[in-house]
């Protein structure tokens, strides 16, 4: 039986609700699903082909890059930089932002990504992914510039992920809720599986690198401490879950509720997460979701990055738990 909805299907039904679209975006978000496909075969494919070892190179963080990150990479720039409609690329894996062939040109987006997030984990069955967000250029009649990334996660056009595990899916918003997809590989297609997600307003789920807690803040110890603590009004102890791949524990959180957690401390006073492609992509999923996001007091969406490779904190999760956390670590509502 055919399905009901593939996702470009599903992309370019939405598109017909907007008379004066030119269909930019929803081709640009067509191919960045086929860069998916591609990763995905990769990822799963990837011991066979002996990609699970390191380059012997480090990215702009200063960490060991693997051999399938650049894959992953590059897979993702020939794709995007060669549809005409992004002006820049920023990659993870790339120190400087990456001019495409539209960068002098009419290309009406600039366009930040994390190529294979948790890529230290291939090897040992952890589910992987890749992340995206989408900005419009300030101004349409200049060419694509530096400072089109530096808008706060508000503007936004569009973002999402994918997991590649167990199954592969595609999970993005336009602003108009988000929507998820499960890879077919009978069919090559992906097939819209979630409609409007919902994160459950508040959850029985923590998410946090508890080897850090030596480092952390009294109030994010004290915050983690009533979380395990039994206590019937506020339905804890919670359970404790840390897979230590993003994309895996958002995942999570945004179907399950609950919080995860990347707070600053002593050893990284700025936080470890990127801002712009991945903390601003998934605060965007998470409110459109009805969650809540936040660097610690702030909302991650009202951000300006001042640096491509910028780092911070990253809370996310259920509305309860992420104003709890505001109470309980900054004195906040």
């Amino acid at each position: 039986m055919i399905p009901t909805q593939t996702l470009s299907r599903f992309i370019h039904s939405k598109r017909r609700l907007y008379p004066d679209s030119t269909g930019e975006l929803s081709d640009l978000l067509v191919s960045i699903s086929l860069g998916v496909k591609y990763i995905s075969q990769m990822v799963a494919t990837a011991g066979f082909k002996g990609l699970h070892g390191y380059t012997g190179k480090t990215n702009s963080h200063g960490e060991e890059t693997r051999q399938l990150d650049e894959e992953a990479d590059e897979v993702l720039v020939e794709l995007l930089g060669s549809s005409q409609h992004f002006g820049l690329l920023v990659s993870e894996e790339r120190d400087s932002v990456i001019e495409t062939q539209a960068a002098q040109g009419e290309g009406k987006y600039v366009l930040a990504f994390d190529p294979l997030d948790g890529s230290s984990n291939i090897g040992s069955s952890i589910p992987t992914g890749t992340i995206f967000c989408i900005f419009r250029k300030k101004e349409l009649s200049r060419p694509a510039s530096h400072d089109d990334f530096r808008q706060p996660g508000s503007e936004i056009v569009a973002a999402g992920y994918s997991v590649y595990g167990a199954k592969t899916s595609f999970v993005y918003s336009t602003g108009s809720g988000v929507h998820g997809f499960t890879l077919d590989p009978s069919l090559g297609e992906f097939v819209l599986t979630d409609e409007n997600i919902r994160i459950p307003t508040r959850g029985l789920i923590y998410s946090v690198n508890e080897g850090n807690t030596s480092y952390w803040s009294d109030g994010v110890k004290d915050f983690v401490g009533q979380l395990k603590s039994p206590d019937a009004a506020s339905g804890a102890p919670y359970s404790g879950r840390y897979v230590g791949s993003l994309v895996a524990d958002f995942d999570r959180t945004l179907r399950k509720g609950g919080i995860f957690l990347y707070p600053t401390d002593t050893k990284r006073p700025k936080g470890r997460l990127r801002l712009l492609y991945e903390c601003m992509p998934l605060a965007f999923i998470a409110e459109q979701a009805g969650g809540l996001a936040l660097n610690g007091p702030d909302n991650i969406l009202a951000l300006v990055p001042e640096d491509i490779h910028e780092r911070s904190a990253f809370i996310v999760g259920s509305e309860h738990e992420v104003r709890w956390y505001k109470r309980v670590v900054h004195g906040l509502k």
